[in-house]
């Protein structure tokens, strides 16, 4: 057994250092996709007409360049999982990714959405998971036309890993705020 736990722990102080020294390879999966709300939301709410967002300071403070419309001061669960799935930068949000780099995926996450329509509505606009999941199906046209047919492109997407964060907005939305949901009246929390 102490040979095996020396080979174990030289095996765990190699992943450790590999992790702090940012030594990467090639990334362990093609794409990652992302679809949330603000817990994993990078940006794309800085454009809407909404309260949700957080493209100002002290968001963004440990980002080289400010505010990104990440809802914290630093990278969100899912940027640290692009990094340990050896992608080289965060994946973009799907307002701003275009040409090749959506083959990277794509984050669709919005701050303020929930899986119900009418979540979040009292913030202003957000993108709905319904609309999250549009915005895929966008994304993957253009992902057939990138690739050449849908079945390189089904292949290509059988190996990527997707995220989907959600539904804390319609527990809070729709139970603790009766003034904007009548949800509360119509469904009990059980």
């Amino acid at each position: 057994m102490g040979k095996w736990r020396g080979v174990f722990g030289v095996a765990a102080l190699l992943l450790v250092l590999s992790v702090c020294l940012g030594v990467r390879g090639a990334p362990q999966v093609p794409c990652y996709f992302i679809f949330g709300d603000s817990l994993v939301d990078n940006g794309n709410n800085n454009q809407l007409s909404s309260l949700a967002r957080a493209n100002y300071l002290p968001y963004g403070i440990d980002f080289p360049n400010g505010p990104t419309g990440r809802f914290s001061n630093g990278k969100t669960t899912v940027d640290v999982i692009a990094e340990l799935l050896g992608f080289d930068n965060y994946i973009p949000p799907y307002s701003t990714a275009s040409g090749r780099q959506i083959l990277g995926g794509v984050n669709y996450a919005s701050a303020a959405a929930g899986i119900r329509e009418e979540t979040g509505q009292q913030l202003g606009a957000r993108i709905s998971f319904s609309g999250q999941v549009r915005n895929y199906q966008r994304t993957i046209s253009q992902v057939v036309n990138l690739l050449g047919d849908e079945t390189t492109a089904a292949n290509y997407l059988s190996k990527c890993i997707y995220s989907i964060g959600l539904g804390s907005n319609d527990y809070l939305n729709n139970y603790f705020m009766p003034l904007y949901y009548s949800t509360s009246r119509q469904y009990t929390p059980e």
